[in-house]
């Protein structure tokens, strides 16, 4: 491993979380001198590296720029913008700052899947996963969801699959993944970003140097421009084309399928909604770019039944199905979730809205919400944003605490209705996190 890394100078590790600490875990192990700062006094995982790695300098609660420009190389946690002021001092001095996942790219020696979008990316990252393991693969499966990229090396391994953000892909110029895929693309994390456009360019660092790639044919941002002899296969909704994954209707019943070919009629998928037929779709066509046997792939698919906080069906209470879809942290993963259900139900949607919408448009979800929700609760810190952005024909109720939230919705839905929450919103004006928001949620169902 070490051998790959020259050693003429140390490596800064910046951030210490737990990307961070996998990082100078991974030099201490190559026996690469290393650095850590965190502009943090008491970044979380500082303890750990006394601990475990006392012979690593610490330099907290500031950036040192000159031993940022005297490195030979800067790992630059996710979490920290490459726009900040003393990593563009350094990389003006021709420092090279890169992160952990092209740290991982530069010494991984099996194929390799690479999925990233601003939704389902964790739901096609773990049923990839799942797909993997039923042909009998030796499989990892992390990146910016479960295990950090660099925790995962292991010779043992025949295939990784990695679920990728563009905060990891902004500090990855050379992936090479064996195939790659942007799900989708719509506005997110536009606190970060100049534009919606560097956003999508940070996205599509996906596609550097990949073997092949997987495309969604109902979304144009997420095509890239294709280099000679790179392949690529599409997945939509539509009915499929040569070389194309979608879905296809025999008999009365709709199939997913690959050309002209049934796989699995999709009342067999656990997973419900037009939008994870079209993550069944993706997983089964990266799972195919990577060899994997069909047969043993729609096994896995149909055992699959997601992930948590995912557009999960918590119970049915009174005829009123309440869904989990915390993860819904933004506009673009909220719409498709109540598209995808809306179809199924023989009521509305009841959609709880709320938190910190991150610079979002909430207006985008006018169209959705006017074709299959009966009310909006809106609550948390950006709810005034979220009331003036929807249409006046859309009843909306304003709620105080995430618990009259929750009573709001109960009290507005009725027989054949789904409560959901997707609130298009990050969760931390009011929670830790957005599975700490999903397991306050699934708490107050299951006491109904």
């Amino acid at each position: 491993m070490a051998s790959l890394i020259s050693t003429d100078k140390q490596r800064i590790v910046i951030g210490l979380g737990k990307t961070g600490y996998s990082v100078v875990a991974f030099f201490v192990r190559a026996g690469i001198p290393v650095i850590a700062m965190d502009t943090r006094e008491n970044p979380p995982y500082a303890e750990q590296v006394r601990l475990n790695f006392p012979n690593v300098q610490l330099c907290l609660g500031r950036l040192e720029v000159d031993l940022l420009q005297a490195a030979a190389e800067i790992i630059v946690s996710p979490g920290l913008s490459l726009k900040t002021p003393e990593i563009q001092t350094a990389i003006s001095s021709g420092v090279r700052v890169i992160g952990d996942i092209q740290v991982f790219a530069d010494h991984v020696k099996a194929p390799v899947i690479a999925i990233t979008g601003s939704n389902a990316k964790s739901t096609v990252t773990s049923l990839v996963g799942e797909l993997a393991l039923a042909a009998d693969k030796k499989v990892a499966v992390g990146g910016n969801i479960g295990t950090p990229a660099l925790d995962l090396l292991n010779d043992d391994v025949e295939l990784y699959v990695m679920e990728l953000s563009s905060f990891q892909l902004e500090t990855t110029p050379a992936l090479k993944a064996t195939v790659a895929t942007v799900l989708n693309v719509s506005p997110d994390h536009l606190d970060r970003y100049d534009s919606y456009l560097e956003y999508h360019q940070a996205k599509h660092k996906i596609f550097k140097g990949c073997q092949s790639v997987v495309i969604n044919k109902e979304d144009p941002l997420s095509a890239p421009m294709l280099a000679d002899g790179v392949m690529a296969t599409y997945f939509g909704l539509s009915q499929p084309d040569l070389n194309q994954f979608g879905l296809l209707e025999k008999d009365g019943v709709s199939w997913l399928a690959k050309f002209d070919q049934p796989l699995l009629p999709v009342s067999e998928l656990k997973i419900k909604g037009t939008h994870n037929q079209s993550n069944a779709l993706a997983a089964l066509a990266l799972g195919e770019a990577v060899n994997l046997p069909m047969e043993k792939m729609l096994l896995g698919l149909k055992s699959y039944s997601g992930l948590p906080h995912r557009c999960q069906w918590l119970r049915s209470v009174k005829g009123v199905d309440y869904y989990n879809d915390s993860k819904g942290t933004n506009v673009g993963a909220t719409e498709a979730a109540v598209l995808g259900l809306g179809p199924d139900l023989k009521g509305g949607i009841v959609l709880m809205l709320g938190g910190d919408g991150k610079g979002a448009e909430f207006s985008e979800l006018n169209a959705a919400i006017k074709k299959y929700v009966t009310t909006v609760i809106a609550y948390g810190r950006d709810q005034t944003l979220i009331q003036a952005a929807m249409d006046e024909t859309i009843p909306l109720k304003r709620a105080e605490s995430f618990e009259q939230a929750c009573e709001l919705a109960q009290q507005s839905a009725i027989e054949g209705d789904a409560v959901l929450l997707s609130p298009a919103c990050a969760s931390f004006d009011m929670f830790k996190n957005f599975e700490v928001r999903g397991e306050v949620f699934t708490q107050w169902v299951a006491q109904l």
